[in-house]
């Protein structure tokens, strides 16, 4: 017999986590070998396990899984990512098919798609699970009409781990001392943050990266 896919589970909520291992362990040809409470955590982990695939929860502490998904995406090219969210949203969906993921699948259909997600991505296919099939044809049928393109990631990596990190209370010493760099260099970005953004303040940051599941309300 062929061994099971070996896989990386991050999220992090406990709860969420146990109910996912339990959907997993139960299928012959898959077993969770590693988990991790947020995006940071499953970078390591993948760097200290042999893991096949790595399931990531979008919003988490610290590194989001898309922000993880990019990482391990250029440390370990061979692997296997898909996304767990709360968020029923086609950029999300186009946003972690850029960060190297196979797809996602809505925390609500996990226990009905999830497995079959897990499959899809081994086989290094891309899963759209069956509820966001019309809608995201039908998304890019009207953009085709319209002659529109994909819209553009509006805000770099850097400036994505800052707003992050101010969303979540952080001073700008306090985000310096974690990305290793200079409280300018923080001012920076967040002055640049808020001009791309079209935002005023902390508030309307905090607001903003909610809305794009950079973390949870």
């Amino acid at each position: 017999m062929t061994a099971p896919a070996r896989i990386l589970l991050a999220d992090d909520h406990a709860l969420v986590r146990r109910g996912v291992r339990l959907i997993l362990d139960a299928e012959p040809d898959l077993t969770v070998v590693a988990e991790a409470a947020d995006g940071a955590e499953a970078i390591a982990m993948v760097r200290d396990n042999d893991v096949d695939l790595a399931i990531l929860d979008i919003a988490m502490p610290r590194r989001t899984g898309l922000q993880a998904a990019r990482e391990l995406a250029r440390i370990r090219p061979g692997l296997r990512t898909l996304m767990l969210t709360m968020y029923d949203n086609e950029q999300f969906f186009f946003e972690a098919l850029k960060a190297g993921a196979s797809g996602y699948v809505p925390k609500s259909v996990a226990d009905r798609d999830l497995v079959e997600a897990c499959r899809a991505a081994l086989r290094d296919e891309p899963f759209i699970y069956p509820g966001a099939e019309s809608a995201l044809i039908r998304t890019y049928l009207d953009r085709a009409r319209a002659g529109a393109r994909l819209p553009a990631r509006p805000i770099t990596e850097r400036e994505e781990e800052i707003l992050k990190l101010v969303a979540e209370g952080h001073s700008s010493k306090e985000i310096a001392r974690l990305l290793v760099i200079s409280v300018k260099t923080v001012e920076r970005h967040r002055a640049n943050l808020l001009q791309k953004l079209g935002l005023r303040d902390r508030l309307e940051l905090t607001r903003y990266a909610i809305r794009v599941g950079l973390i949870e309300p």
